[in-house]
């Protein structure tokens, strides 16, 4: 795994071997923001933007967003041993502390905090057996914690079929080996 573009091109990072975590495929990454940057149809820029990175792991993605340019981060996971590497990252890549807050906790709970932030793109990567997302989906929208426009990009298994419709509407989606992306926006 390695930032794939920005000011932190090319560097390392590590990855947890959790059975509960599993690292966003470089190729993966790198097809989502291709996609980020030249479609027209989600209109949406990383360059100044505050993203979410929801289960984030060991922080691949939210990592290359600071490296693009995002304004600021906030990494939400709830595995200890998945937050000392995402620290480590952190740590390595010299990553100012103005750009990024680290949450180790689940979802709900950050959901449910006194966090009023709005975010224009939020990352949801929950292990592929899990459908709970799909409920701090809806707490999200439920709790006006979102701007009209956020993007909201899922990664879930190729093969799975959860009915999204009442949540967001699916602006596109792509498949890429075992990965499926999902693109859209909130339902208002």
């Amino acid at each position: 795994m390695r930032i794939i573009s920005g000011y932190l091109k090319g560097k390392k990072l590590l990855f947890s071997n959790l059975k509960n975590t599993r690292p966003l495929r470089d190729v993966v990454k790198e097809n989502i923001f291709n996609i980020l940057r030249h479609s027209n149809m989600l209109g949406k820029d990383i360059k100044g933007s505050n993203i979410l990175d929801l289960y984030s792991g060991t922080g691949s993605f939210g990592l290359e967003c600071i490296s693009r340019g995002a304004k600021y981060t906030v990494f939400v996971e709830k595995d200890s041993e998945a937050i000392d590497v995402l620290i480590e990252n952190i740590n390595t890549l010299k990553i100012d502390n103005e750009k990024f807050l680290v949450n180790n906790r689940d979802v709900e709970s950050f959901i449910n905090s006194e966090n009023n932030d709005n975010f224009d793109i939020i990352f949801f990567d929950p292990p592929y057996a899990e459908s709970l997302y799909l409920a701090d989906l809806k707490l999200l929208n439920d709790q006006k914690k979102l701007l009209n426009n956020t993007l909201v990009i899922i990664h879930r298994d190729a093969d799975s079929n959860e009915d999204l419709r009442s949540l967001i509407d699916v602006l596109m989606i792509k498949k890429y080996g075992r990965s499926k992306i999902i693109f859209g926006s909130i339902l208002r």
